[in-house]
């Protein structure tokens, strides 16, 4: 069997073994080149102690040279290159006391997590598979090396990296490792936050979201997400007696066909997802990542409503403009529209212009699940946005063709009624967009001010 290795990955290698150390490419670069995937790196494991490493090498980086790593930096590239290693006693459920070097692959390939992963490859040796990797790849089955309950209890992280893989990959979890994750489901309490969001965007970026449910069954979101254990405790008579959480995971599923062109999701290349015209951005996998991690959040806690997302989120260490970006979606989640130019452009302002290509995105996953019963309404809906969009007419402030400063040079105090004003404008253009220009504006601001004296002076009568 052979893996093709790229040309500085190759070099490094040859490097070592050149100056009397094994060295293999490990890990997860070797499962997906097994896969027929392209690996994201490559990592190279060597039996070289990382002080012989560096001296091999002109440019290197003490990336964590206690444990054994050294990275190499050919080019701009980095390839962390790692000494065999078998770690210590684990104190905390997820860190090693110590570690200590050894000089056999098979001593270090025997402490890694799954049998997919303690895979090493050189062109000399070809595939070194010792614990079974390369048959659950082909049965599809993620299995622990060795005793499943000592992998996990030197690192708790793995009970939700089991779930993870499954998920990518579309694999079934071995019944040995799934018993072993359902009793040490607890010691997730262990973990920090950050490693557990990383873990759970993973999995909601996947294939196969729904394995969240499995998780469930497990346990494990008992732990770090208890908020989905009640949605899957829980019906309501939208959802004709489904289980929210069922749903939820139905609906992040959904989002990859919540395309309103049908074909959006092919119409844009890697290079042209940021910039490609709206009527083809309506598919989630034309998103950049950042993007589709905040619509499969938001699927999947909406039921929950936009207070209970947001304290999920703070907890769980997500950035700001993740949490603000889940808020503002699951406050609109269910929001019903106004089919005419005039109600759009008042919805645009309500929602957001920069949040309506997400929202639209959502709704119609949402629907897909439900049956399509709203397809019509966001038809139109979308039709009446691009529209709007294409136009350019004005639904914010920022578009406005008059600011404060305009305003203060026509004679216009400084002060709350000047932001009045300028709300007063910009709903008078929603109405009448055609209003949009700097004379006209300026002319109904001086009316409105007018207006405004001649009630005060009224009041004071």
């Amino acid at each position: 069997m052979r893996i093709e290795l790229p040309d500085k990955v190759r070099r490094i290698i040859r490097t070592l073994q050149e100056n009397g150390h094994e060295a293999y490419a490990v890990g997860g670069c070797v499962r997906d080149s097994l896969l027929g995937r392209i690996p994201e790196d490559w990592d190279i494991t060597t039996s070289a102690d990382p002080y012989e490493t560096r001296e091999l090498f002109p440019r290197t980086i003490d990336t964590g040279i206690k444990h054994g790593t050294v990275t190499i930096m050919m080019g701009k590239e980095g390839f962390e290159v790692t000494t065999y290693r078998i770690d210590g006693e684990y104190e905390d459920g997820r860190h090693p006391k110590q570690v200590s070097f050894t000089k056999s692959l098979k001593e270090d390939l025997a402490r890694r997590d799954f049998t997919i992963n303690a895979m090493a490859y050189n062109d000399a040796d070809g595939l070194v598979d010792i614990f079974g990797g390369a048959e659950d790849l082909e049965r599809k089955v993620i299995r622990c090396v060795g005793d499943p309950g000592c992998r996990f209890d030197e690192d708790a992280l793995r009970i939700l990296r089991a779930f993870r893989f499954a998920a990518q990959l579309n694999f079934q979890i071995d019944e040995a490792t799934l018993t072993a994750a359902a009793e040490r489901a607890a010691n997730l309490k262990l973990i920090s936050a950050e490693r557990i969001h990383t873990e759970l965007n993973k999995l909601l970026l996947s294939a196969h979201p729904e394995l969240l449910i499995e998780a469930y069954r497990a346990g494990l979101t008992k732990v770090f997400l208890p908020e989905f254990d009640r949605m899957m405790e829980e019906s309501t008579a939208s959802l004709k007696g489904q289980r929210s959480g069922i749903h939820a995971a139905a609906v992040i599923r959904a989002l990859d066909l919540a395309s309103a062109s049908g074909s959006a999701s092919d119409s844009c290349g890697q290079q042209e997802r940021d910039t490609c015209d709206p009527k083809n951005r309506i598919s989630a996998s034309c998103l950049e990542k950042k993007q589709r991690l905040i619509l499969a959040i938001a699927a999947l806690l909406a039921p929950a409503g936009e207070e209970a997302a947001a304290a999920v989120l703070r907890r769980l260490k997500y950035d700001n403009d993740t949490i603000a970006a889940v808020r503002r979606l699951t406050r609109f989640y269910a929001y019903s529209w106004t089919l005419d130019p005039a109600g759009m452009r008042r919805s645009m302002y309500e929602i957001g212009p920069e949040y309506m290509e997400r929202l639209f995105l959502l709704q119609r996953a949402e629907d897909i699940v439900s049956g399509g019963i709203r397809e019509q309404e966001l038809s139109k809906a979308q039709e009446l946005w691009l529209g709007v969009v294409e136009r350019g007419e004005c639904v914010s402030l920022k578009m406005l063709a008059v600011n404060g400063g305009d305003l203060m040079r026509a004679g216009h105090a400084q002060g709350r009624t000047l932001g009045d004003t300028l709300d007063t404008l910009l709903k008078a253009v929603l109405e009448r967009p055609e209003w949009n220009e700097k004379e006209q504006l300026l002319s109904l601001a001086a009316k409105t001010a007018a207006s405004a004296r001649t009630a005060d002076e009224k009041d004071r009568e």
